[in-house]
């Protein structure tokens, strides 16, 4: 991680390098262990309470954020959004996770989007939404830019590859809990190029006419992380 004297990008005395980076693998596993459990006909408030448990048995009883589970049209709802009520997962269908959970003093975050059935443009989508934030990512590394000007980059991937990108989320600090106390603003609005391990770079982007989209997120981190 670079030096930086910012105050964007302070972090608390409990700050630690490799204990973030366990944390963000820990979210990762805890991601993907409840997508495991997640089969056609399930209702999502019964997913929500099946990620709770997830964590809740991985030592992570605590969230900076609250849990979220989107099925269906509910993957187009925004952070912080009520989800539709009663919506059942299909055959043919798409989803995403959005955890941000507390282990010990550290904060994770990570999302991630996946598919039942065959249905050939939702497993685009959600497939493009790791890829976009790959783009981004990568364009951070060669270019050093600013956090607004990723969100302008990401903007014109989405639109390359068909999608519109929801810019209500766009992106936040990571730290030792609780990073709001530190920075509480968007990735999106940062006008110096972001440090790597401090920033989520979140992708968010809608079908232009149907009634889905997919979710992915993660550090700000470079290629050695992705391997």
């Amino acid at each position: 991680m670079q030096e930086t004297c910012l105050p964007q990008e302070a972090v608390g005395a409990a700050f630690n390098r490799e204990t973030m980076l366990d944390v963000r693998r820990r979210t990762r596993d805890a991601v993907r262990k409840i997508a495991s459990h997640i089969r056609p006909g399930m209702l999502e408030e019964d997913a929500v309470e099946l990620a709770r448990d997830v964590l809740a048995d991985a030592g992570m009883l605590r969230g900076w954020h609250d849990v979220y589970v989107r099925f269906g049209r509910n993957t187009l709802k925004t952070f912080g959004a009520p989800s539709e009520p009663g919506v059942y997962l299909g055959e043919n269908d798409i989803f995403f996770i959005d955890i941000g959970p507390v282990w010990k003093q550290w904060e994770g975050d990570a999302g991630d989007t996946f598919v039942t059935g065959s249905d050939p443009e939702r497993a685009r989508c959600a497939d493009d939404a790791r890829a976009i934030f790959h783009e981004v990512r990568r364009h951070w590394l060669k270019e050093g830019c600013s956090g607004r000007e990723l969100y302008r980059y990401a903007e014109d991937c989405a639109h390359h590859r068909g999608w519109q990108l929801n810019l209500d989320l766009s992106g936040h600090r990571l730290a030792d809990f609780p990073h709001a106390a530190i920075h509480n603003g968007a990735l999106a609005d940062f006008d110096h190029a972001p440090s790597a391990l401090l920033w989520v770079l979140e992708i968010h982007i809608r079908h232009p006419n149907e009634a889905y989209g997919a979710f992915f997120e993660d550090m700000l981190l470079d290629d050695s992380h992705y391997l």
